[in-house]
This record gives C-alpha cells, sequence and structure tokens, in this order.
C-alpha cells in the first residue's frame, strides 16, 4: 500500500473501506505495466469495494457476475473470491439493501452485478456511458448489455466532473486507463484513501529499482489513453491521499479492511 504522511484536516473521518474479491483475471503481466513484465503470466483479482459508515450502503463497482472460484486461482491473489451474494452477505448485505454504487469505470469487470441493486443509485462519469454504447473498436471491454437494466430503470447518475458523491467521498476525474476513468476519494479514521480509477497493481504506483533507475516513477496502466498522459496522472494521484490503492493489487484479497 503506498502511504503518505500527511493527514487530512477538519473532517471528522467515519468510513472504513472493505475490498471484496468478485472475480479474477489471467493474463499478460504487461495488461498492467506498460512496457514491463511482458510474457509473464499474472492473476489479478476484481474487487467490489463496500464502504462503510454513514447513513447509505455504498458501493465501489461491483465486479464479475459468475466469477471463476478455484483453489489455484485463490492461492494465486492470497485470498478468498466470492460471488457478489456471498461477498455482500458478509456484510449482512442484500443486492437490493445497496443505495449507492460509485465506479471507477464501466468495463464489464466493473459492473456485471449492477443490476442486481434495482434500489441504487449508480454513478459513473457521463464519458463511460457514452462509451459503453459507443465503444471504439479497440476497447472490447465495454458491453452495454450490463448497463440496459440500470438504464432502463432511471438508476445512472452521470458527472462530467470531480464530485462529491455523499460528504467524505468524492470521484475525481484521472483518465489514465479509460476517457471517463474516475478515482474515489474516502475518508477514514486512519486517513484518506484513494481507490484508483485507472487498472493498476503496487508496481505501477511504486515500481521497481531497476524501473526508477530508468528515471520512471510510476509505470502507466498496460492499457492506457495515452502513456505519457496517463504518466503524469498516475504521478498526480500518488499525492491525492495518504493510502492509494491500486484497483488489482493482490494485496487486497487478504485484507478486511484497508489501510489495516
Amino acid at each position: 500500500m503506498f502511504s503518505r504522511n500527511n493527514q487530512p484536516q477538519g473532517y471528522e473521518m467515519k468510513y472504513k473501506v472493505h475490498p471484496i474479491c468478485m472475480g479474477t483475471k489471467v493474463f499478460d503481466k504487461g495488461m498492467m505495466t506498460y512496457q514491463q513484465g511482458y510474457g509473464s503470466p499474472y492473476t489479478i483479482p476484481i474487487y467490489t469495494w463496500y464502504i462503510e459508515g454513514g447513513d447509505k450502503k455504498i458501493l465501489v463497482d461491483t465486479g464479475e457476475m459468475q466469477p471463476i472460484i478455484s483453489e489455484e486461482r485463490e492461492q494465486a491473489i492470497g485470498g478468498k473470491i466470492y460471488t457478489f451474494e456471498e461477498g455482500l452477505a458478509k456484510y449482512g448485505l442484500k443486492p437490493e439493501d445497496i443505495d449507492i454504487i460509485i465506479h471507477t469505470h464501466m468495463h464489464n469487470d466493473h459492473c456485471e452485478n449492477d443490476y442486481k441493486c434495482v434500489n441504487a443509485k449508480v454513478y459513473m462519469h457521463e464519458k463511460e456511458l457514452e462509451a459503453a454504447y459507443n465503444p471504439h473498436p479497440l476497447d472490447f471491454r465495454y458491453l452495454e448489455d450490463y448497463l440496459d437494466d440500470i438504464k432502463d430503470n432511471g438508476q445512472i447518475v452521470t458527472v462530467s466532473e470531480d464530485t462529491e458523491v455523499v460528504p467524505g467521498i468524492t470521484m475525481i476525474h484521472t483518465p489514465a486507463h479509460t476517457e471517463g476513468g474516475m478515482s474515489i476519494k474516502i475518508e477514514t479514521e486512519k486517513g484518506s484513501v484513494l481507490i484508483c480509477g485507472f487498472c493498476t497493481i503496487l508496481e505501477n504506483i511504486e515500481p521497481p529499482i531497476e524501473v526508477k533507475a530508468m528515471e520512471m516513477e510510476v509505470i502507466p496502466p498496460g492499457t492506457n489513453t495515452g502513456p505519457a498522459e496517463a504518466y503524469d496522472i498516475l504521478l498526480k494521484a500518488k499525492e491525492m491521499a495518504d493510502y492509494v490503492l491500486p484497483l488489482h493489487e493482490p494485496k487486497w484479497a487478504s485484507m478486511e479492511t484497508v489501510p489495516e
């Protein structure tokens, strides 16, 4: 976990951030780390983040609808994989209990369970809604089928700029991975937490010594909106909160709450 020393001022911290693994992908590591790690098999967890506290039941992303649950994949990420219903049940919740879903972006593995949360307002950047229904041919990760129900039900709330959804939880536009990517800043009792809006692991934020030796302070996501722009956004993101949580870091799969 990347952390900073400064602490937020003037806000009564009350939220807890619970990562719940609701799927995995196995692919070339270079899909996460631009210009690095090609040819190395890598397993990433796909998370729903339950934000505990306040008077609303809030999720960041909703994960996969039918995750592959196997001993091999759980060993690879060092934690348990849940179905959506099982993951919520850990906290005494059902899909219909969710009041708000906040999306980092709308690639299918981040929104496949939205339709189950029939009472939720679903926040996303307007560019993500546009991309879901009119994706570029290179970006096959958008599938409109997962948005149709919430769109028809009038559940979608689009934003076009940085937006405080509820006190202490703010969406920040960070288009490093997709044009409408939003990082989610959350005030907790241990400091501010940023759930990255771009698909990364810890190595992207804190590169190994051989990468730093090339005078690179971060590694852009393997899939990005432009490597130079993505690099600059990651640099800025490192300074946005006390704790920066890369979106697909395996380490979180074994943790009940981040930061611990």
